[in-house]
């Protein structure tokens, strides 16, 4: 007859395990405990959800999208100005990205010294506590009025909107580049530390080729005009000591 004898009875003990073993289990033990949970409460959700035993930072985000309604990965709020992009807000769970507008703002102010004249938005930014915010420092927030829309609609107010859109497809345009040309929608790295220095190092090449690209074009100018214009020579030496 067979007797059966677990692990701990033949005398294993958890400090024989590796690191990374060690972990899995934990992370092993907290997957059950989840579950059991949901399953006697009768629930389909349960707080810092585990979905992966390999990455238990990952988290499921409702996103409501055609297609992919929850997506997993971290969540990033950014701002954009002059064509470069400033990650400002990264983090594997859930959150409210509206929260991050005034912070955003504040940081622009601080960079610049003044307030922008206005700031180009996705609708979930502009809520009413925004909005009165950016009237008490005369900002222009982009998107039409909270309330009813107006029946009639000045050429002006349809021109300003359509402006307003163009503006604001550029952070489109820098998430679509980040994806594409950058593999930030490819992200390989495991642990939370290492995929949150990919993602801003993604953002710091491109914000690298937005300089390469004003130092080309500044070069290609000034080459222009010495080729048009000429140069005198008698005003063109350079000393260095070294």
């Amino acid at each position: 007859m067979t007797q059966n004898f677990d692990a701990i009875t033949l005398g294993a003990e958890l400090s024989q395990l590796n690191p990374r073993k060690y972990k899995i289990l934990l992370v092993v033990s907290e997957v059950y405990r989840q579950q059991l949970w949901m399953y006697e409460n009768e629930s389909k959700r349960i707080d810092d959800r585990i979905v992966s035993i390999n990455q238990p930072h990952i988290r499921p985000i409702v996103r409501g999208k055609a297609g992919k309604p929850v997506e997993f990965g971290a969540k990033i709020s950014v701002s954009c100005f002059d064509n470069y992009v400033f990650l400002d807000h990264l983090s594997w769970d859930n959150f409210n990205e509206s929260g991050d507008f005034q912070a955003q703002i504040e940081a622009y102010k601080s960079f610049t010294g003044y307030y922008p004249d206005s700031v180009h938005v996705d609708k979930i930014y502009r809520t009413r506590v925004n909005r009165a915010w950016c009237k008490e420092r005369g900002i222009r927030i982009s998107g039409s009025p909270l309330g009813r829309p107006p029946k009639n609609v000045s050429p002006e107010t349809k021109k300003q909107a359509q402006d307003d859109e163009k503006f604001r497809s550029i952070i489109e345009g820098k998430f679509g580049q980040a994806k594409r040309r950058y593999s930030l929608n490819n992200i390989m790295s495991k642990l939370s530390s290492t995929s949150e220095t990919s993602i801003a190092i993604t953002f710091l090449v491109i914000n690298l080729s937005r300089l390469l690209q004003q130092v080309y074009c500044l070069f290609m100018s000034l080459f222009y005009y010495l080729a048009k214009f000429g140069l005198n020579s008698e005003h063109c030496i350079i000393s260095a000591n070294i």
